[in-house]
């Protein structure tokens, strides 16, 4: 049984996502090294698939965050600003990468929204 509290925040979707962003950006140290030996390396054309369904992705994120609301957009924004290195952790640059990527993901939705 869980020891869920609204008052501390548990049953808040929002900090439960970003929780997990915690918990499984150090997912890949616990794996052990067999493991990660085994896994296979991904094709050109798998990887050519990857970068069409992230396209279409990061165009349908666009089109939804255009038609979302104030806060939607609100919440979007302070997910962007969160993706930060753990405390204690050097800033990588991936990381930073990919807040300015939400941002501007965010700012190109704003463009098509209807007034």
């Amino acid at each position: 049984m869980s020891d869920s509290n609204p008052a501390n925040g548990d049953n808040d979707p929002r900090q439960r996502a970003l929780s997990r962003w915690d918990d499984e950006g150090g997912a890949i140290s616990s794996v052990p090294a067999e493991t990660v030996t085994e896994i296979p390396e991904i094709s050109n054309t798998e990887m050519v698939h990857l970068r069409v369904r992230i396209i279409a992705l990061e165009n349908l994120l666009i089109a939804m965050l255009a038609e979302g609301s104030d806060k939607q957009i609100a919440i979007a924004r302070e997910m962007a600003d969160y993706i930060a290195p753990r405390s204690g952790s050097t800033q990588h640059p991936l990381t930073v990468q990919a807040g300015s990527h939400m941002a501007s993901l965010i700012e190109r939705a704003l463009q098509f929204r209807t007034v």
